[in-house]
């Protein structure tokens, strides 16, 4: 099993940390609901939440799909972002960490909420960013992904009330960080982000 599978399978952050004592799943049992071919390609957890059935199931046949199709090495997906970002007028440094963070530039990367790709964006929060930038954006395309993941950061750059807010806002939700506050795992998010920065700039 490689370092990705086995990070996707516990619900694990690539850029995350493992500890002694800690339990981590090398096989995942199936997903409720209808079954799939594709069923066990995503877990269907992730920090203790289950996702629901027709969500994971989607999740899967996205990642089945990225399989099967060429994409980017990461080396490659690292000048998109830095290329993108530079583009649309967003700090190349902090796109660069939220891929980072996100999926490691791994394009294939899918999450059990069925975030897509190198920036990780769930389906509805890409059509959020096809609005915004006029354009219907397909997920599943790598420079298409890269741009809905920079535009969605340059809207919420524009909105937020701060440069740690918007990154939380990434992670958490605007809304969510205004009507709740950051959550313990966004505020890790956030400091992750910031010092990941620094190897990008």
């Amino acid at each position: 099993m490689n370092v990705n599978d086995l990070a996707k399978l516990n619900g694990l952050r690539l850029s995350g940390f493992i500890f002694p004592g800690q339990v981590l799943k090398l096989t995942s049992s199936p997903t409720s609901g209808t079954p799939s071919t594709n069923q066990n390609l995503v877990p269907d957890t992730f920090l203790g939440y289950t996702y629901p059935a027709h969500v994971v199931a989607a999740a899967n046949d996205n990642k089945a799909l990225l399989n099967s199709l060429p994409v980017p090495s990461g080396t490659q997906m690292r000048q998109i972002v830095r290329a993108t970002a530079s583009q649309m007028g967003v700090d190349p440094s902090l796109a660069m960490a939220v891929a980072m963070q996100e999926s490691g530039f791994n394009h294939r990367a899918v999450s059990p909420a069925n975030a897509i790709g190198t920036m990780q964006v769930i389906p509805s929060s890409g059509e959020w960013a096809s609005q915004l930038v006029g354009r219907k954006l397909n997920l599943i395309d790598p420079n298409d992904n890269v741009v809905a993941g920079v535009a969605i950061l340059r809207s919420l750059l524009r909105s937020a009330d701060s440069v740690d807010q918007a990154i939380a806002g990434y992670y958490q939700g605007l809304a969510s960080v205004r009507a709740n506050g950051m959550f313990a795992d966004t505020r890790s998010y956030v400091a992750n982000i910031k010092a990941l920065q620094n190897q990008f700039r």
